[in-house]
């Protein structure tokens, strides 16, 4: 495999880009492996790598129905942050910025990670009061927030709506400085190939249609190309947890949701940042290529479906246009929609099942992209070790049973509503 460096770079372009090894294998899958990770987006991928690179755990396969990343990885809006206060949440949010830090050397691949802040435009003292609790919980945990009233913060961002007719009076926003973007392909693709390169075997359309049995342990998959025995089964599959979780004999506390993000067409650079909308669920933010993406709410009802509803596009563009009118003339350029896991409290489950043999992370809500890098570390850990890593610990299958909820967004438990 080739080392991708700008010496690289310029070698290969002398030579017409014609030697340039593949970034990764397409191998046949084995009859049996240590481990057998169901999905092949960000958080399968990025537990096979650090299965192998910090566990030394090789003989894995990493399973994907369809192609890397062509699910909710590829279907985001690339937002990475970690402006999280409840006990549980804050620690494994923070260690994934961390390693979002050195993401691009640790994989020999350029993630595009922009530092480019994180605001959260408030209308209310009661929005000033909540964000300014949710700042001091971060500056306790170690990790940077800042507050500006609403002359800073007309300094800052002076293209938003400040006059005397907007739809919500802006009175401040709240900043964390180090959140921003990475390009959700690559982060896919970076992790593929450092997986590959420890030796674990990406194989690409193979779908898992149901599990091998010995008695009441699962000891492998059965798929559109064959049976795949393992002494593990782990499953990342995003929208899809219940689904296969059920074929397990397993009704986790989930609903399945769909959540739409837009691009318009490009433009000169306006929005340096990440912005959230805090009179409205929107947020905004501007990729290299100059379009805006733009996201919203959850459609609002319960659908596998990779697509979305006409009321959700018309609600979000709204919420552009009251927050930066200067843009009303923008036309879409495309619509996208994942499929999002939402538990009932809104925070994630990593951990081993109530069946033998079976490991889970899921119900990722509106973090998953965001958590790509300690989920994949947490989750290897887990499975390596037979036991969480203290980051994850609190996130068990078991805290729903106990009534114990990580309730990020104090709603409640309803899944929309997180």
């Amino acid at each position: 495999m080739s080392h991708y460096s700008a010496l690289a770079i310029l070698r290969h372009g002398l030579t017409g880009n014609r030697h340039w090894s593949r970034a990764w294998r397409d191998p046949a899958p084995k009859p049996t492996y240590d481990v057998v990770i169901v999905g092949g987006g960000g958080h399968g991928l990025a537990t096979a790598y650090y299965l192998a690179k910090e566990h030394g755990i090789r003989n894995v396969a990493v399973l994907e129905k369809g192609w890397l990343g062509g699910g909710n990885t590829g279907r985001n809006t690339t937002i990475v942050r970690s402006n999280y206060m409840m006990p549980g949440n804050s620690a494994f949010y923070d260690r994934s910025m961390r390693l979002w830090d050195n993401l691009s050397q640790d994989l020999n691949y350029n993630v595009m990670l922009s530092r480019r802040g994180y605001y959260f435009v408030f209308h209310s003292p009661g929005q000033a009061e909540g964000l300014r609790r949710r700042a001091n919980v971060m500056l306790a945990n170690g990790i940077e927030a800042e507050f500006f009233d609403r002359a800073q913060i007309m300094k800052r961002l002076p293209f938003l709506d400040y006059s005397p007719t907007a739809r919500f009076p802006i009175y401040g926003a709240f900043l964390q400085p180090r959140a921003g973007t990475a390009r959700h392909d690559a982060v896919a693709w970076g992790y593929a190939r450092g997986a590959d390169k420890q030796g674990i075997d990406i194989i690409q359309q193979c779908e898992v249609t149901n599990y091998i049995w010995d008695k009441q342990k699962i000891v492998g998959v059965e798929t559109t190309r064959g049976p795949i025995r393992a002494k593990k089964v782990a499953l990342a599959v995003a929208g899809h947890t219940s689904h296969l979780a059920a074929k397990a004999g397993l009704r986790l506390p989930i609903e399945t949701h769909v959540l739409q993000a837009f691009v318009t067409e490009p433009l000169k650079p306006l929005v340096d940042h990440v912005i959230v909308y805090g009179g409205a669920h929107f947020y905004i933010s501007q990729s290299d290529k100059g379009g805006l993406v733009l996201g919203g709410d959850l459609d609002g009802f319960n659908s596998y479906a990779q697509r979305g509803g006409l009321p959700i596009i018309e609600h979000t563009l709204q919420s552009a246009k009251a927050l930066i009118p200067s843009i009303s003339r923008l036309r879409l350029l495309r619509q996208w929609a994942g499929v999002m896991d939402m538990t009932m409290d809104g925070s994630p489950i990593i951990g081993k099942m109530p069946v033998e043999g079976l490991w889970l992370t899921g119900g990722w809500n509106y973090g998953g992209f965001k958590a790509i890098p300690a989920s994949g570390y947490c989750f290897a850990w887990t499975i390596a070790k037979g036991e969480p890593h203290p980051d994850n610990a609190a996130f068990t299958l078991e805290r729903f049973e106990r009534g114990y909820q990580i309730d990020e967004a104090g709603a409640g438990p309803y899944p929309k509503a997180h």
